[in-house]
């Protein structure tokens, strides 16, 4: 996820567990105490991001797939991570530092706010098809949501609405709103989002704004908040999952020889009917794996067309209503053998890659081919042979079922 998203949710979670304990005995605490709840939780929000700093341990791109989302993004790894932030709050902050030291009360909520600040980042980043591995170093794989855009509204305007709201300031309050607004037009403007999306978003907002305005003080706004996110993630497993079969069943048909090994999956934001996806396949019998982008459109006969922006012009439809094939790369298992066998740097961005376009010059990543700035994951050979092996993370490779004794 985006790091504005980690805030907005942060923050929102951090207010909930304000309003959810009781108060300080008087208004001074309760100022530095709800205060120092939303930045604990902002903050715990996105701290695994600093993994950034990092990067530098491999020659670009490989430091950056290996170490981003890399220790600091583990269950075991979020424990000092947990302590260190907490140190910080009570080296550098007093008045925190004697509010903890005299309320029960606050030391519960800067727990809960740190600790769930945390898993709130590592699940988010769990919902898209980039990945995270959580439970290394005991178990290494990549686990893949492929549940929800990397920038998703939903979340925006569902924490965004009651913290706008919350402001005291009324000239601030609209500013905040105003912009929130602003940017829901605009992504409709530029075709991300398709009216229909952007009327569920504001029929949303406006929901929960009704009752942040009718129940100024209490918890509910942010509780329902919660309640919309958790379910859009629910509907949009049902609707990743059975994207995923009608796509796994066009592929069969397209081609019966070949066995279909993983389909990523991308929604596109606030849409659960739009996806597009990424599939590779295996033919042992042509010594070739082949690796197709796509569009789905899960009810074509209610939404004639998915958002344009999103949208690939090059993809055409199959026999499966609202599959359509964009484009196909096909490799050669043998190479791609031999360079992992044989080539440490190929070996270590295999520990990353999803679906591999790999041949004799260039590596790369065909999940983000079709990212704006290009694909950051593509690799030069040549170029990457005159630098050293070293500092390579132990992940698991996530296409192991087409390396197989390449990797013994």
């Amino acid at each position: 996820m985006d790091n504005v998203t980690h805030t907005f949710v942060g923050l929102g979670i951090g207010e909930l567990v304000q309003r959810s304990l009781p108060a300080e005995p008087d208004e001074a605490r309760q100022r530095t105490r709800h205060r120092l709840l939303l930045t604990a939780c902002a903050v715990a929000s996105n701290f695994p991001d600093l993994d950034l700093v990092l990067t530098d341990l491999l020659p670009a791109p490989l430091g950056y797939l290996l170490h981003h989302r890399g220790h600091t993004h583990t269950l075991l790894y979020a424990i000092p991570q947990a302590l260190l932030l907490l140190a910080a709050l009570w080296l550098l902050w007093p008045n925190a530092r004697r509010l903890l030291r005299h309320s029960g009360q606050a030391r519960l909520g800067l727990g809960l706010a740190i600790g769930l600040g945390f898993l709130l980042h590592m699940s988010m980043d769990f919902l898209n098809s980039y990945g995270i591995h959580p439970l290394a170093p005991f178990d290494p794989r990549w686990f893949y949501g492929d549940l929800v855009f990397i920038v998703e509204p939903v979340f925006w305007v569902a924490f965004g609405v009651p913290l706008a709201l919350a402001i005291p300031r009324r000239f601030l309050r609209g500013v905040a709103l105003a912009g929130l607004a602003a940017f829901l037009g605009y992504v409709t403007w530029r075709g991300y989002l398709d009216p229909v999306a952007l009327a569920g978003l504001l029929l949303m907002g406006g929901f929960i704004a009704a009752l942040r305005i009718t129940r100024m003080q209490s918890r509910r706004a942010l509780a329902l908040s919660a309640l919309v996110s958790v379910a859009f993630i629910a509907v949009q497993g049902g609707t990743s999952s059975v994207g995923r079969a009608r796509v796994e069943a066009a592929l069969q048909r397209a081609d019966p020889a070949s066995r279909v090994l993983d389909v990523a999956m991308t929604a596109f934001p606030a849409q659960p009917l739009c996806w597009s996806f990424v599939s590779i396949e295996e033919n042992a019998g042509q010594g070739s794996y082949r690796i197709r982008r796509g569009l789905l459109n899960l009810a074509p006969d209610v939404l004639a067309h998915c958002p344009a922006a999103l949208a690939d012009p090059a993809a055409r439809d199959t026999e499966s209503a609202g599959v359509s094939f964009a484009s196909a790369w096909q490799g050669s298992l043998a190479t791609l053998r031999t360079l992992a066998r044989n080539d440490c740097h190929v070996n270590a961005w295999l520990r990353f890659a999803r679906m591999p376009a790999v041949d004799a010059e260039v590596a790369s990543d065909l999940r983000f081919s079709a990212t704006p700035r290009g694909n950051f994951t593509t690799m030069d050979l040549a170029q990457a042979s005159r630098e050293p092996c070293g500092n390579v993370p132990r992940w698991a490779y996530p296409r192991a079922d087409l390396l197989g004794a390449a990797l013994h």
